[in-house]
């Protein structure tokens, strides 16, 4: 293994960070504390710029399809720029969520239908799974190979039926979906075929003359990662892919673990910018006559940050060659976001918690990020279970995992329930 970027790879990072230290500010476009007025939640001048001059959204696509055929590295190097200029876009939703899931599943007509749109940047794309249920859909935080997080029973979740004329009709909500309120095309878990023999399959459906379709932008935690509830009431929709005994768990656990490296490498990119910017205050900010970075006590504790960001970075990088380890490095590398963003706002002193200062929104992508995707214990706990690490203690009930006992056990104040909270 050669642990060196090659030059294209090199160069990727450069054109993306040039990019952003053109002006563009952290946070979302007109942060004056009406968040949830600001239109779809991004720059759509940005994303073109991104799209049409970069073509970033089709860093990972196919050249068929427009795109610019690299793969899971480039687009984390590209992840990381993003998270350390903290701008929000909707590129994890349609690309790192929603595209990889077409590219493995779809037709050859589907394909060829959207992914060239994904990859010009005139088509976004977002992934509708009902109720909190992203990271147990995504495998996570547990395995759940039947799929009943999709609404195992007759009512509940969103539940799908054919409509006589080879389509399909769904009912039900999401109710954190990201970048859902402005994207284009929704790919929706749905349950289907009743609740004793169901099972759980994907669906496209295309916004602008989809009916029964509502969608409502929540006022999220973390305004950089726009979140939206998503009600399909009798909404026509066309299965993805043309095979309905399509293993759909197995392919959400393999986008799942795609998704993890992206995110770690976006979370060290945070976690970055965060400490330099503490650097950069505690050099300048005086007390009793001196800077503040000149106390040793103050130096120690940056030495700590900064080799908790080093390390969690190796671990991204490790993610992104081997999408593999992606839940296991996310975990390390929220844990290190965690630290560092509650670490920066106590070196910031006074101003750090205020709304003016950008440090209250590097900690709000940690905590959010791990609501929506951890917590970090059932991260590792679902990393060890799949490695084989845990053996078993003695009688347990029927189906149940090492993951699903730390769940029911510390990890209930800070599971499912938390993370609903991540969204309102």
């Amino acid at each position: 293994m050669d642990a060196a970027f090659t030059t294209e790879q090199s160069e990727i990072r450069r054109t993306v960070r040039a990019a952003f230290a053109k002006g563009v500010p952290p946070g979302p476009p007109g942060r004056d504390g009406t968040a949830a007025e600001a239109g779809p939640g991004h720059d759509p001048a940005l994303w073109s710029r991104l799209a049409g001059g970069l073509g970033l959204p089709g860093l990972a696509l196919d050249e068929s399809y427009g795109g610019a055929g690299c793969g899971t590295t480039e687009l984390a190097l590209a992840f990381e720029e993003i998270g350390r200029a903290l701008v929000p876009l909707p590129l994890f939703a349609t690309c790192g969520l929603v595209a990889p899931l077409i590219t493995a599943l779809a037709t050859e007509r589907q394909r060829a239908e959207v992914l060239p749109g994904v990859a010009d940047g005139s088509l976004t794309a977002a992934l509708c799974v009902p109720g909190t249920a992203l990271a147990t859909a995504l495998a996570l935080t547990g395995a759940d190979p039947h799929g009943t997080w999709a609404g195992g029973g007759r009512a509940g979740g969103i539940q799908a039926r054919p409509d006589g004329d080879g389509g399909w009709r769904l009912y039900g909500e999401a109710e954190q979906v990201l970048d859902g309120h402005s994207a284009g095309l929704l790919a929706v878990a749905a349950h289907t075929g009743g609740f004793t023999r169901g099972r759980t399959l994907l669906f496209l459906v295309r916004c602008r003359d989809a009916d029964g379709l509502h969608r409502t932008r929540w006022t999220a935690l973390d305004e950089t990662r726009p979140q939206a509830r998503v009600q399909l009431r009798d909404t026509r929709a066309e299965l993805l892919g043309d095979d309905p005994g399509t293993d759909v768990p197995a392919a959400l656990a393999a986008t799942g673990r795609t998704a993890a490296a992206l995110l770690a490498a976006e979370a060290v990119g945070a976690a970055e910018a965060a400490l330099d910017r503490t650097v950069e205050h505690v050099k300048h900010r005086e007390q009793f006559g001196r800077a503040v970075g000149s106390f040793q006590a103050v130096k120690h504790r940056l030495a700590d940050l900064y080799v908790r960001v080093q390390a969690a970075r190796s671990a991204a990088y490790y993610a992104a060659w081997d999408p593999h380890e992606g839940p296991l490095a996310l975990a390390q590398c929220l844990e290190a976001l965690r630290t560092v963003t509650g670490e920066a706002i106590q070196l910031h002193g006074g101003i750090g918690f205020t709304w003016e200062h950008e440090a209250h929104l590097y900690f709000k992508r940690g905590a959010s990020d791990e609501l929506l995707f951890g917590p970090v214990h059932l991260l590792r706990a679902r990393a060890a279970e799949a490695a084989g690490l845990f053996a078993p203690a003695g009688p347990a009930p029927a189906g149940a995992s090492p993951a699903d006992a730390l769940r029911a056990g510390a990890g209930a104040g800070s599971g499912s329930g938390a993370r609903e909270g991540a969204g309102v």
